[in-house]
């Protein structure tokens, strides 16, 4: 395929209308008018957040937490989880760094669909760094993470769960894609599970 072809892929406004009518596409809550763009779909931010622990008591004393990526992370220990509830916010401190999570949950059934994450430019300009530009695999089912950092020295800045936070856009694929095939990236499962819809995308322990 040639490159200049590529943007034909993705998929405008009428057709992700169409694939939520055939129940290719479906998110959870349903989507309201504000957040159709002529070619990509703003999520909203959800209501439970994953804070990294910075220390922890050990029999050595107090210790620095360095996640090293070639060690499985064992039952989120890393994380302290922060679930809202409705009217509540949450404020991120200067140069603070959180995980969030969207209020949608995704199902794409289409064999052949697959979509990227993008930032807000709107968000961004407030002082937030959404930098998320990452792959969401065909067959994918559930919430999805979104690293959320203060840009800001001095700035407290507050989010609010349900205002639009990033944008996903889908695109099609060349080839059809089984269950089973998208479970492997490389030649390892994908870390994050499907089961309930649940956010654990990024917070399971590795297979």
């Amino acid at each position: 395929m040639q490159y200049n072809n590529l943007s034909s892929m993705i998929l405008s406004k009428q057709t992700i209308l169409n694939k939520i009518k055939n129940k290719q596409l479906a998110f959870k809550p349903n989507l309201d008018g504000f957040q159709l763009q002529p070619h990509a779909v703003d999520l909203r931010l959800g209501y439970k957040f994953f804070l990294p622990k910075t220390w922890e008591i050990t029999k050595e004393g107090r210790k620095a937490i360095n996640i090293d990526p070639l060690v499985p992370v064992k039952n989120n220990n890393n994380f302290e989880t922060i679930t809202l509830q409705k009217g509540q916010y949450f404020e991120l401190l200067p140069e603070e760094y959180v995980v969030g999570t969207t209020l949608e949950s995704i199902t794409m059934s289409d064999p052949e669909l697959m979509a990227v994450l993008y930032p807000r430019s709107s968000i961004n300009r407030r002082g937030l760094a959404v930098d998320l530009s990452g792959i969401v695999d065909v067959h994918y089912k559930g919430n999805l993470m979104i690293p959320i950092m203060n840009n800001t020295q001095k700035q407290v800045i507050r989010i609010y769960p349900g205002e639009r936070i990033c944008q996903i856009v889908f695109q099609q694929l060349t080839d059809a894609i089984t269950q089973n095939e998208a479970q492997w990236h490389g030649l390892s499962k994908a870390k994050y599970s499907k089961k309930n819809g649940d956010v654990n995308r990024a917070m399971d322990k590795k297979e």
